[in-house]
This record gives C-alpha cells, structure tokens and sequence, in this order.
C-alpha cells in the first residue's frame, strides 16, 4: 500500500445564522452566516477511512440537531455511497473529538475500527457523570454516541490513543489537539500533494490562525471547555505544520464551503471536494 492518500471533504449538513461570534473569539456580534459540516473521507488500496462521520438525523441525534439550529442535513451515509463507498466498506474512523457533529454517526459503520484519544473518552466519561449543575460541559455530547462508543468497545473496535501518533495507519498521522476539548485530536494525512491538515474543530475559521486584523495574532475559539492556552498552543502547532499554508488545513466548518478545493459533485446542494 502506498503511504499517499486520496482525499475528498464532505459536506453533509448547515446551521442557519450561525453567529460568528459564538465560533470566534473578537468577531463582529452582527456577522452571521450559514455554517457547513463536513468530514473527511481517505482512501488507499483497500483502506477507507473517515476523519469523523457527522451525525445521524435520528432519535437523540435529530434532537440535538434541533437544538443546535441545524435545519439542512442530508445522511452522510447517502454521501458517501455517492462515492461508491459503503458504510461496511469504511476500515477504520479517526474522530477528533467526541461532540455529536463529528461522532454521532459511528454506529452506522460497524466493521470500522475507531480510533479516539484516550484523554478525550476518559473526560466525558467523567464530566457525564458529574451533577446536573455542570451540564454546560456536557451541553454538544450525545450520550447516545457514547454508547455506540462503548459498544465499539466491546467488541475490540475502539482504540484509545494516548498522545501523538505517527503513522496510526500508514501515511496517517494524529496529534493531540487539546482546548476546544480535553482530548480533542487532529489528522495529518500524506497526499501527492503534501501533508493535509484535518482540524476537527481545533480551528473554525482561517481567522483563527491570521488573526482579525490579519497580523498572525492567533483568535481563540468561543465556545471550548478547555483551557485557551491549549488552544493557542494547538493553532501554533497546526500552522507550523502547514507552514503557514492555509491551501493544506482541511476545516470541518469551512465557512467558505471548501471553495478552494476542486468541486467533485454536489447532491442536493451538499458538496463534496477533493483536497489531495
């Protein structure tokens, strides 16, 4: 097997008015815009990997959707049967982290083998179990997904990573990511066209990294439960990583919708690009 990938994002779901600031840290109260969800979809030989899966629209999974504001979904499971992939077909799952927009779909791939960052499953096993009085911590996890976790677990397919990781599977790197959560993760995946960058939600926006008055003073997120020290420090990583290419970070919540990147179809208004 090659180390170098073929990657594609995809989008598969939109909130609406999604205020900028509330992504953000310093951006204007009045900019709003119409927030896409996206994961990654790599593939090599007979290797099919997702960085995250989005989430089902479903259950629990269609109440937090309500919740959130999040009125365009389309099933990721459709999308990526667009592109010939089934969900038995998929080998293994990279999450970033265990919010219900990036695993809430893991219990749709039951041959895959998920890899999740020891800290991050050990956390919210924690903060679950603290009184209602810190359900802030709490407020974007579906216990449901935990569950599809935990059975995972049982049946040996759920991977606790401790730390950075090269090659977790050939030519896929993973790096410990904290801030946004305690244990997020983020993905560097070789391609023919360099190493790409998969942020989960370490970074929302480019102007994360370039700062509002474009000056390399690094925005912090607005809505993490960690530390905004472990952010700064996780962005630093990322653009040191890219080397200040913003070509080669691949953003879950691209608020331009992944314009960059060469259009490969779009179903339904739902587009999904190829990046490497």
């Amino acid at each position: 097997m090659s180390s170098l990938w073929e990657v594609h994002v995809i989008e598969f779901a939109r909130s609406k008015d999604q205020p900028l600031v509330d992504l953000v840290n310093g951006a204007p109260p009045s900019k709003v815009l119409d927030l896409p969800f996206g994961f990654v979809l790599a593939r090599n030989g007979e290797k099919v990997v997702l960085v995250d899966t989005g989430f089902l629209n479903e259950g629990s999974g269609a109440e937090f959707s309500k919740k959130f504001g999040i009125p365009e979904w389309i099933s990721p499971v459709r999308m990526l049967e667009e592109m010939g992939v089934t969900a038995e077909a998929v080998t293994d799952i990279i999450i970033s982290h265990a919010h219900f927009d990036h695993m809430g779909s893991i219990s749709a791939f039951p041959m895959a083998r998920i890899y999740l960052q020891k800290k991050e499953w050990l956390s919210w096993n924690e903060a679950i179990a603290l009184p209602p009085q810190y359900g802030f911590l709490t407020a974007i996890i579906n216990p449901d997904d935990m569950r599809s976790a935990f059975d995972a677990a049982v049946e040996h397919r759920l991977v606790l990573i401790d730390g950075d990781r090269d090659n977790l599977i050939p030519g896929i790197h993973v790096r410990l990511g904290e801030g946004h959560t305690l244990g997020q993760q983020f993905v560097i995946i070789e391609t023919a066209r360099g190493r790409l960058v998969a942020a989960g939600d370490c970074i929302y926006s480019r102007l994360n990294l370039t700062g509002h008055r474009h000056d390399g003073v690094y925005a912090p997120l607005n809505n993490g439960i960690g530390s905004i020290w472990k952010q700064l420090e996780t962005m630093d990583r990322i653009n040191d990583e890219i080397a200040g290419d913003l070509s080669r970070l691949i953003m879950m919540h691209d608020n331009d919708r992944w314009s960059h990147l060469p259009l490969e179809k779009e179903v339904e208004g739902f587009r999904i690009v190829r990046a490497g």
